[in-house]
């Protein structure tokens, strides 16, 4: 990795504050790393009829695909909660798209100095990908 995780972390932290949260108040802010070395920010971001709500994670990678990155080696997420902040199931499946479970790493932390890091295998065993899509076919 280009940068540390305590790097990543704060970045995490800095997008937390421009999360958009009129309704719940609960800033998340994430930092995403690709292969390439670019640190990509993401912010939950709220709407009135909550389903288009979108979170931190979900942004940070939007941004980055959106801009033509395809690798990532890590993301950092960081929230109001004062304990570690794991992402949500649809932001799993989300860098289960784009990451290879085995190698992407989450950093979920407690504060900017208190943090963990998993695999994304560990938060998301048995994932559903493209290979499942293709068996179907098969059938």
């Amino acid at each position: 990795m280009q940068i540390s995780y305590e790097e990543l972390v704060k970045e995490a932290y800095e997008a937390k504050k421009n999360a958009y949260v009129p309704y719940s108040r609960f800033h998340v802010g994430a930092a995403l790393l690709t292969k390439s070395g670019e640190v990509y920010r993401g912010c939950n971001i709220e709407n009135a009829a909550y389903s288009p709500t979108n979170c931190a994670e979900r942004t940070a990678f939007f941004k980055a695909v959106s801009e033509g990155e395809r690798e990532f080696l890590a993301i950092a997420i960081a929230g109001d909660t004062g304990d570690y902040l794991f992402p949500c199931g649809v932001c799993r499946q989300v860098m289960a798209e784009f990451c290879n479970p085995a190698e992407f790493e989450i950093i979920v932390s407690a504060s900017s100095k208190k943090y963990k890091v998993f695999k994304l295998e560990e938060l998301l065993p048995g994932v559903f990908s493209s290979r499942d899509l293709d068996k179907m076919k098969t059938i």
